[in-house]
């Protein structure tokens, strides 16, 4: 009786081509002509803990982005901004908004017990009636949300009523925060209200799955968990096995994959980029050295403090700061710029580097600006 033959062993891709895999599908290999909007989409949503780093996001992607367009999309309640994945606020589409909230729900009521010690006696059904028809009535600033529950529950901490009140429901940030040029404090109201009372879509994992990987992949189930602040996942991944290719990492970890995704050659060239302090590319995975290299991890931040990361070659390689120019360039009407090499930069990459900061400050930082100072120096000591 013949042996029956084994299947091939996935094939091994190494970090570069997981760099590569991973900057097309976030647009950062090259800018793409695409409307805010539908990138907004195909990123599942853009970090958004800041107000200004959405609009840095797209810049590094979109071909002609113009801030006002994201800003419309906000203004016009198309896109939104709250809390949903990992318990950060990020910027969705209002469709995904209606959508990935109830995916993660999960997440925020196990949250919710973390703070149980500060909400002893406390109803929660109760909490979220209370809270809801006080951000119903009018938008509230997180104080306003926390004084209002105290005084209902005054043995309570108001803080993990606060905390509580933003698990227990779908509060979104209202504007004018968030859009490009306009200033305002934050103040929520729930999502259903802000959207005419749009109902919330009951969630599919599979969809999900491969909406993750088509914006992230190949990527493992740990790395989907990470993305999306959940656990067991393992179940979906292999209920959509049959329609996924599997590959390994050089740590023999199992990858997924939609089979018609782009993989580019590890050697395609990559541009500089200039990133927020937070980006999906920096956050997406569980095991970040196919962008952030061994070396530099947690370069770019320092305790609390987060600074804009500069890919060259596709790889962290600098941070950057606004401000700090010292030269006689640098007067009233010059935008500076610091970049803060972690390594070697050469001559054509710190060119390369420069161009980008350049694209950079003409567009969403100081476009009347009548010079550009970039310079290359230490404002971080990492010890």
């Amino acid at each position: 009786m013949a042996a029956q033959r084994n299947p091939a062993a996935p094939a091994v891709l190494s970090t570069r081509a997981l760099n590569r895999a991973t900057l097309e599908r976030q647009l950062l290999l090259r800018r793409t002509v695409m409307p805010a909007k539908d990138a907004v989409e195909h990123l599942v949503g853009l970090q958004a803990q800041n107000v200004k780093p959405p609009y840095h996001q797209l810049l590094a992607r979109l071909d002609g982005f113009d801030p006002a367009e994201l800003a419309a999309l906000l203004e016009s309640r198309e896109a939104v901004r709250m809390v949903t994945l990992r318990s950060t606020i990020h910027l969705h589409t209002a469709a995904d908004a209606l959508t990935l909230r109830p995916f993660v729900q999960p997440a925020r009521d196990r949250e919710v017990e973390l703070f149980r010690k500060g909400l002893v006696g406390v109803d929660r059904d109760r909490l979220r009636t209370a809270a809801r028809e006080l951000v119903e009535e009018r938008p509230r600033t997180p104080k306003e949300i926390r004084e209002a529950l105290a005084a209902q529950w005054p043995d309570a901490d108001p803080k993990a009523l606060g905390t509580a009140a933003r698990c227990l429901l779908p509060l979104v940030q209202v504007t004018p925060r968030g859009v490009w040029g306009r200033s305002g404090q934050v103040m929520l109201t729930t999502l259903g209200h802000w959207l005419d009372g749009a109902p919330e879509r009951v969630p599919s994992p599979d969809d999900l799955v491969l909406r993750y990987l088509g914006a992230f992949g190949p990527a493992s189930v740990r790395d989907m968990q990470s993305w999306a602040g959940l656990t067991r996942l393992r179940e979906v991944f292999e209920r959509l096995r049959p329609r996924l290719i599997t590959f390994r990492d050089g740590n023999g970890t199992e990858l997924f994959d939609l089979p018609d995704a782009p993989r580019p050659d590890e050697d395609t060239p990559a541009p500089p980029r200039f990133l927020p302090e937070f980006d999906n590319v920096l956050l997406g995975h569980a095991d970040r050295t196919r962008v952030i290299p061994p070396q530099y991890r947690g370069r770019n931040g320092n305790g609390n403090q987060a600074y804009g990361t500069v890919l060259v070659d596709g790889f962290l390689a600098a941070i950057w700061r606004l401000g700090a120019g010292t030269g006689p360039e640098s007067g009233s009407g010059a935008a500076a710029l610091t970049v803060q090499p972690l390594g070697d930069l050469g001559h054509a990459d710190r060119d390369a580097v420069t161009e980008e900061a350049v694209r950079m400050l003409t567009t969403l930082t100081a476009p009347d600006a009548d010079a550009y100072d970039i310079r290359f120096a230490t404002f971080v000591d990492f010890g």
